[in-house]
Order: C-alpha cells, then sequence, then structure tokens
C-alpha cells in the first residue's frame, strides 16, 4: 500500500529537518519546500493527500499559498504550522479552509495522529461522495436521474441543482451541511444572490417532503441545513 505524500512548506531547516523525519519514520512520503515563492509550482507539480503549512515565511505567506492552493485543489486537507497565537490569525485559518491550526511548540506525535485523524475523515468523505442513490423516508433519490421515486409509484424530475442540493444532504444526512459549502459546490461562489437561490431551492426541496413521514430539512441558523431522517 503507497504511503500518503504529505506536501510541506516550513522555513526553519532545523525543524523541518526533524519534522519531516519524524513523519518518513510513521510511513509518509514527504515533499518539503522552504521558500513560499515556491510552494504553489512544486504543489501543481505533484499530487498529494495533505498540505502542511507554516504560516510565517519569506516572500509569501501560509495563507497565501494555501489561497492558491485551493484554486486548483478544493479538497485537500491543510493543517497550518504557526508561533502566532492570536485570534485572528487563527481564524484567517479556518476562513482560507484548514482542517486544524497547530501553535509552535508542539509534540510531533500529536501532528502525527491530527494528520492520521484528518486522513481518515476525507476517505470516508470521498466514500460517501461517490454514492448515487439514497432512501429518503420511504422515497428513492436517484442522482443520476434525478429522479424522486415515492411508495405509490409517482416521480418527481428534479433540476440539477435540486438534484445536487439534495444530494449533499442526503451525503451530511442528520448532520450540518454547511451553506457556504453549498453554495461553493453547487453555485461556485457566495454572495447574496446565490443565497438567496438556494433558499428557493430549500423551500422546494421542503414541498416534496411535506408528505414523506420522518423526513425534515431544517434550517440551523448562522450555519446551514440539515436533513433529518427519523428511522422508522
Amino acid at each position: 500500500m503507497a504511503s500518503e505524500r504529505i506536501f510541506m512548506v516550513e522555513d526553519d531547516r532545523n525543524f523541518g529537518t526533524v519534522l519531516k523525519s519524524y513523519m518518513e519514520i510513521n510511513g509518509f512520503t514527504v515533499t518539503w519546500v522552504m521558500d513560499g515563492k515556491d510552494a504553489v509550482k512544486t504543489f501543481n507539480a505533484g499530487e498529494y493527500d495533505i498540505c502542511i503549512l507554516d504560516v510565517m515565511l519569506p516572500h509569501i505567506d501560509g495563507f497565501s499559498i494555501a489561497r492558491d492552493i485551493r484554486e486548483t485543489d478544493k479538497s485537500v486537507p491543510l493543517i497550518f504550522l504557526t508561533a502566532k497565537t492570536l485570534k485572528e490569525d487563527i481564524m484567517e485559518g479556518f476562513k482560507v479552509g484548514a482542517d486544524d491550526y497547530i501553535t509552535k511548540p508542539f509534540d510531533s506525535e500529536i501532528l502525527i495522529l491530527k494528520i492520521k485523524a484528518i486522513l481518515n475523515r476525507h476517505s470516508e468523505l470521498d466514500k460517501e461522495m461517490e454514492l448515487r442513490e439514497f432512501n429518503v423516508g420511504n422515497v428513492h433519490f436517484d442522482a443520476d436521474y434525478r429522479k424522486l421515486t415515492f411508495p405509490d409509484n409517482s416521480v418527481i424530475q428534479l433540476s440539477p441543482k435540486e438534484s445536487d442540493l439534495l444530494r449533499m444532504l442526503c451525503i451530511e444526512k442528520n448532520r450540518i451541511l454547511p451553506r457556504e459549502k453549498a453554495l461553493k459546490t453547487i453555485w461556485g461562489e457566495n454572495n447574496y444572490f446565490t443565497t438567496r437561490s438556494m433558499d428557493v431551492y430549500i423551500t422546494k426541496l421542503r414541498k416534496y417532503f411535506k408528505t414523506v413521514p420522518g423526513v425534515a430539512i431544517i434550517n440551523i441558523h448562522g450555519s446551514g441545513y440539515q436533513l433529518r431522517i427519523k428511522e422508522q
């Protein structure tokens, strides 16, 4: 089985050498870049399972590197390393899409455990994203054909966006689907107009399931939506 590939950007030579060796001892393949200006080019030339980015770097900071990485790879996990503990910096990291934010100094064993946990979580999400058919209460949803089939064999044909949105809700069944995630995935951007558009589609989906026992699409204020399915 191939080892997971880590892309690391860290300008401290001594710290980077120790950290790279420790991760390799734990079975990872590590590509290490010391200068921020070389980071995105190196990342785009390879394939990686997770990125570890120092925030304070020469020429370009870790947040900027992460934004550039997100232009070509929307899903690769990101961990930021920094000596700064300011709330604003931590918030900035998560806004960019960080999976975790670790302040120096830290225990390398803890970092390894965090890396493994994040990779496992993303692996499960990848498996879920392959799902194309779902049972929503007593209704069968086929995402490829964009069809809802009810117990009486009646069928509702969904629009592409209705189908994409319902599929994301099904994948996150009984969990919160973040509003921003749905907007960026389906509409490509998060603004007032796309938000209002998504609200319209949510209303439509609610109408389709209003008579289905044990099924509800809930608005989670300030967060997103949740498809709640009560097991019969």
